[in-house]
């Protein structure tokens, strides 16, 4: 009987080891490491350029911008691209703006000879271009 009863506990300390408990612990630390990755929000690069009063776009020159501005509606939070100084040369370029809805729009430069509008839209996989961009054209209202 009591070789029976040593005989069990061998089986059961066996079964029971430090090692399958230490090989179960980085499987939980990778599935928490993924989960973490894809609750990552994706982000976009945007392009900025303008449109005048006739409709002609425009991604290139020194204009009259003191800076762009991506305002997302869902959460409040302001993008811009300020580098300085009242004139900025086209494109302009945000990296990393997270999906969401937004307000465009671009601030008086230094001069204020330029009045600008703003565009609203989604900002999604639907809108990059095959350069890897979202363009947006902010409106000219008015220059002098």
């Amino acid at each position: 009987m009591m070789l029976a009863l040593a005989g069990m506990s061998a089986v059961a300390v066996s079964c029971s080891s430090n090692d399958d408990m230490l090989d179960a612990q980085p499987q939980s630390q990778e599935q928490a490491r993924q989960s973490k990755e894809t609750s990552k929000t994706k982000t976009y690069k945007v392009r900025f350029g303008l449109l005048y009063q006739d409709g002609t776009k425009i991604l290139s020159g020194s204009h009259d911008v003191g800076s762009f501005l991506a305002e997302n509606t869902d959460t409040g939070e302001v993008f811009d691209t300020y580098y300085s100084g009242g004139f900025q040369t086209l494109p302009q370029y945000y990296e990393g703006i997270p999906g969401g809805n937004y307000v465009f729009s671009a601030m008086q430069g230094q001069g204020g000879w330029t009045g600008y509008g703003s565009v609203t839209m989604a900002v999604s996989d639907a809108q990059v271009d095959a350069d890897g961009y979202i363009t947006v054209y902010i409106p000219v209202t008015w220059s002098e």
